[in-house]
C-alpha cells in the first residue's frame, strides 16, 4: 500500500481514534484526524481518498458534515455510528454516505470496508484518467446523457452532479435498457460484495436518491422504474 494514501478520521472519541490510526498505519495508510465536525470540515482537501465519520459529534452531527462535504466532494464517506436501527443507517445514506459500519465492529470488519471503497473510487478515477486521453464515449437514452468512464452526467442539457455509486447504477441500468435488475444483482454488481436481506434498504436508498436528482417527479418516476417484485429498470424499454 501506497503511503500517499489519505484517510480522514472525523471521531471524537479519543480511544477509537488511536485503535484506527494503529490500525490504518499499520497496513499502510496516512491518517489524517479531527475530533470534531468543524475540524473535519477544515482538514478535507484533494489528498484525500476516503473518510471515516462518526455520526455522533460535539458540535455539529456526522450528518450534517456529510452534506457538508456533497457539495464539494465525491469522496467515499463511510459512516461510524452506535445506532444499530435500520432507520438510523438509511438516514446517514440519504445524507450522502456510501456505507456504514456500526460500532462496536471488529478491525478486520473496518479494513475490509475500507479497501472495498479505496478500490471503487480509485477505479473511478483510474478510468477518467484513461477516457480524458480518448475520444469521450456518451450514452444517451430518453434525454440522459452519460458519459460511459467518467461520473458526468446530463439531463435534458442539465448537468447533474452524482456520488459514485449512484454513477455507477445509473450506468449499469442504461447499458442494459432492457434488463430488470434485483436488488440483489445491483448490491453484488456495484458494490461488489455478497447480498444480505438487510442489504435491500442499502439499494433502495440509493434508487430513492437517483431519483430525487433526475426525475421531474420522483414519485411518478420516468427513467429509473420499479418493476414490482422483480426490481428496477431504466426507462420503459
Amino acid at each position: 500500500m501506497e503511503k500517499s494514501t489519505t484517510i480522514l478520521l472525523i471521531e471524537d472519541d479519543e480511544d477509537i481514534r488511536e485503535g484506527v490510526r494503529i490500525l490504518l498505519d499499520s497496513e499502510g495508510y496516512r491518517v489524517a484526524e479531527a475530533a470534531t465536525g468543524a475540524e473535519g470540515l477544515s482538514c478535507l482537501n484533494d489528498q484525500v481518498e476516503l473518510i471515516l465519520l462518526d455520526i455522533m459529534l460535539p458540535d455539529i452531527s456526522g450528518l450534517k458534515v456529510c452534506e457538508e462535504i456533497r457539495k464539494t466532494s465525491v469522496v467515499p464517506i463511510l459512516f461510524l455510528t452506535a445506532r444499530a436501527m435500520e432507520s438510523d443507517k438509511l438516514i446517514g445514506l440519504m445524507a450522502g454516505g456510501d456505507d456504514y459500519l456500526t460500532k462496536p465492529f471488529s478491525y478486520a470488519e473496518l479494513l475490509g470496508r475500507v479497501k472495498a471503497l479505496l478500490r471503487r473510487y480509485r477505479e473511478y478515477n483510474e478510468h477518467g484518467a484513461k477516457a480524458t486521453e480518448e475520444e469521450n464515449p456518451y450514452l444517451e437514452l430518453s434525454g440522459i446523457r452519460i458519459h460511459t468512464s467518467i461520473n458526468e452526467v446530463y439531463v435534458n442539457g442539465r448537468e447533474v452532479s452524482l456520488t459514485e455509486l449512484e454513477y455507477q447504477i445509473l450506468r449499469l441500468l442504461m447499458q442494459h435498457p432492457k434488463k430488470i435488475f434485483s436488488a440483489q444483482n445491483l448490491y453484488e454488481s456495484i458494490w461488489d460484495e455478497p447480498y444480505f436481506y438487510n442489504c435491500n434498504g442499502t439499494v433502495v436508498v440509493h434508487i430513492r436518491k437517483l431519483r430525487v436528482k433526475l426525475e421531474t417527479d420522483p414519485r411518478n418516476p420516468q427513467y429509473i422504474r420499479t418493476v414490482w417484485g422483480k426490481g428496477y429498470r431504466f426507462g420503459t424499454a
